[in-house]
């Protein structure tokens, strides 16, 4: 008879809460087992388990095959590295030694790794935020470039027109210098003229 470590339906209707059992490879999910070795509740955060290790360790050191979830959950509490580390030959004493430096490792990586799902959200508001923050610098950036550059597309406009004004004026000038010079030479001509005449007897 092949035996699986597995998990058994439990709880209600969307809530679900496992048992973790070993039971006959034939067996229905929910159907008969052999011994009930733990609870798995995946609704908090993180994740709640409780499990008999010693009978654990027993069915695994029986050549019992956990599934997949199973086999994640027995990884997380250690199990597996316990029995890795038996069957590699060490003594009860260096099992123990190198499992407390796994879990102390564990924990340093789980503090900074431990995020619920309040944080979640958190994060991703700071995030939104930032993005909305980043989008409003943009656009502001931009209606920046598009004053300064309205502002100088004015202050040229402003500058041709003026310069367009100063050649007219100086146009208009040259022109009233013009007409009065050849007003002025069509005088002395007159003058001259009348200079020349002579007075009639």
């Amino acid at each position: 008879m092949a035996v699986k470590l597995r998990l058994r339906r439990m709880g209600r209707s969307k809530r679900p809460l496992y048992g973790i059992v070993a039971a006959d490879s034939r067996s229905r999910r929910d159907g008969r087992f052999i011994e009930d070795l733990g609870r798995y509740n995946p609704i908090p955060e993180p994740a709640e388990i409780t499990i008999n290790e010693d009978r654990l360790m027993y069915w695994l050191r029986e050549g019992a095959e956990p599934t997949d979830t199973v086999r994640a959950i027995l990884s997380s509490r250690g199990l597996l590295l316990r029995l890795h580390l038996e069957r590699k030959g060490k003594t009860a004493e260096e099992v123990d030694q190198e499992l407390v430096t796994w879990k102390a490792a564990k924990a340093d990586k789980s503090r900074s790794l431990n995020v619920t799902k309040a944080d979640r959200l958190r994060e991703a508001m700071a995030k939104e935020k930032q993005l909305a923050e980043a989008k409003a610098a943009e656009l502001a950036k931009l209606r920046a470039e598009a004053e300064a550059r309205a502002k100088a597309e004015a202050e040229a406009a402003r500058a041709a027109a003026e310069a367009a004004r100063a050649a007219a004026a100086a146009e208009a000038a040259a022109a009233q210098e013009a007409a009065n010079a050849a007003a002025a030479a069509d005088d002395d001509a007159v003058s001259a003229a009348v200079v020349e005449t002579p007075e009639a007897s």
